[in-house]
């Protein structure tokens, strides 16, 4: 065989992590545990750059990555993450003002055969004769109730309470610092430094090192982009070029601010719509997370901030941080040898809480294409056409929000009312509104309850349902959808509150040190 045919396996064994806060650790953390100590990992961060860090909510993935991926044990994180249980999001004034409906995790209902549960339940909706649809599904019962348990593992397989989908609320620069712990004890080496250049090898243009303030030079044969928004490896070197969607999702501004805790201690986030945007509120252990996601071109900073102050739970903590940001994504997340994470790849805003889930996927997606050091371009064409399909299917079902409204009382409202919409989110509407159907497309992260719960919620209420519906008898239709509102509504009224649940994690982190 030829020497240039020959497959080379040599492996990269120089990484360089360019940034810090979550999804520099992470990366790190998760490089570190499945490279081995076959590779050098270094990652450059510089105290007085500083994180972002106002993600403090997540999606179910994130127990998937830290418990399986990166074996994170549950109660540890809890504690020093200041963690609660996320069970899902209350939206408020969204299709209407003084409208309010739930976008919880996992499944509605059970399926019977090829039909989905909402299926069944459309054929009594419209007929008058059946609940709301968050009565049936765990999440949405035992939100509002402040109810939490994990799951019940004596329930067969079938029940929706054997395994209840969750996600946390956290405090972002805590988990960053936790896994910066982790990915040291694992190898990873931290550099403290501002990169004031970046140096490319010749004829190709790959990077070949950074330089920092202090001289030093850190070279790498891999390098990930984890700088936020300015992207420094990704765009300010290689000029990537960037996607932008402000058209689609145009609130470009957001104003953070902590507050005082309230009781309850809710499981769940909570998004109210406002005149020219959205507040979130995400509930910790020891304060509340706020902000306020809005257009400027709709609404002044401090009539966003004189907003969200106003509509504070609790006394504020901190003055109001303001951050600055364009909805799209980088034309290719994998240029040369280097791989964008974070906001550095991409921002779609905070609205589903999927910032820290598209870093995570990004980093399994760079772990299961991971390259040698010969460059094989389909590695980065596959990593790049899988990361823009997943970015565009949640960008549309965050579209779906704001465009989906009866809402005219502000130009804001008026402007996603009556814009043009991708023709991909236009068919998904259209199918669903005739008969309630929606198909998942490919890899699509937001399921079908996802967008069922949303599209019911934006009222968007379909004219029918699928005909096979009609094959059950009418009495067995009523038993099996007006039965599993009654196991839930029974079986939540047993669940510990949200409260005992977080006491016996934090007793059972302290007991197991």
């Amino acid at each position: 065989m030829s020497t240039h045919n020959r497959i080379s396996n040599e492996r990269i064994t120089s990484i360089t992590i360019v940034g810090g806060g979550c999804a520099g650790w992470m990366a790190a953390a998760a490089l570190a545990t499945y490279l081995g100590k076959g590779a050098t990992i270094r990652l450059v961060e510089s105290e007085e750059i500083g994180i972002v860090g106002v993600g403090e909510a997540s999606v179910p993935h994130m127990k998937l990555f830290n418990g399986q991926w990166l074996g994170i044990d549950e109660a540890e994180f809890v504690k020093r993450t200041q963690a609660t249980a996320k069970l899902g999001i209350q939206f408020n004034d969204w299709a209407r003002i003084g409208d309010r409906y739930f976008h919880g995790f996992g499944a509605i209902g059970r399926s019977i055969g090829p039909l989905p549960f909402h299926q069944f339940w459309l054929k009594l909706h419209l007929a008058g004769r059946a609940g709301p649809i968050g009565d049936y599904s765990p999440q949405t019962v035992m939100a509002p109730r402040n109810r939490f348990a994990p799951g019940d593992r004596n329930a067969s397989p079938q029940s929706p309470l054997a395994d209840i989908a969750y996600a946390y609320h956290f405090d972002a620069g805590l988990y960053a610092r936790y896994l910066r712990d982790l990915a040291e004890r694992r190898g990873v080496r931290r550099i403290e430094g501002k990169i004031v250049q970046v140096n490319q090898r010749a004829g190709d243009g790959y990077i070949e090192s950074v330089t920092l303030e202090s001289g030093e030079s850190i070279g790498g044969e891999l390098f990930i982009d984890c700088s936020g928004f300015r992207g420094l490896l990704i765009e300010q070197t290689l000029q990537t070029g960037y996607v932008d969607w402000s058209h689609w999702l145009p609130c470009d501004r957001a104003l953070a601010v902590p507050s005082a805790s309230t009781a309850p201690l809710t499981p769940y986030t909570r998004a109210k719509a406002q005149a020219a945007g959205w507040q979130w509120r995400i509930p910790l252990q020891q304060r509340v997370g706020n902000g306020h996601v809005y257009s400027s071109r709709h609404i002044s900073d401090d009539e966003a901030a004189a907003t969200l102050l106003a509509n504070l739970d609790g006394e504020a903590l901190a003055e109001p941080r303001l951050l600055r940001f364009t909805t799209g994504m980088r034309r290719k997340f994998w240029n040369k040898n280097v791989v964008a994470l974070g906001l550095a790849a991409g921002f779609l805003e905070p609205l589903e809480s999927t910032s820290i889930y598209l870093a995570q996927s990004g980093i399994t997606r760079l772990l299961s294409l991971f390259p040698t050091r010969d460059p094989n371009p389909l590695l980065a064409e596959r990593y790049n056409s899988e990361s823009v399909f997943e970015y565009e299917r949640v960008r549309d079902f965050l579209i779906l929000h704001y465009h989906a409204t009866q809402r005219d009382d502000t130009p804001f409202w008026n402007h996603c009312r009556t814009m043009a919409v991708p023709d991909t989110l236009r068919e998904a509407m259209d199918l669903f509104r005739t008969d309630g159907r929606y198909f998942r497309n490919g890899e699509d992260f937001f399921a079908l309850p996802s967008w069922v719960q949303v599209m019911l919620g934006q009222r968007i209420v379909p004219r029918g349902y699928h005909p096979i519906v009609d094959e059950m008898p009418e009495g067995k239709l009523v038993d099996h959808v007006e039965g599993m509102r009654a196991v839930l509504a029974q079986a939540v009224g047993t669940m510990p509150t949200h409260e005992e649940w977080i006491a016996r994690h934090w007793t059972a982190f302290t007991k197991s040190r």
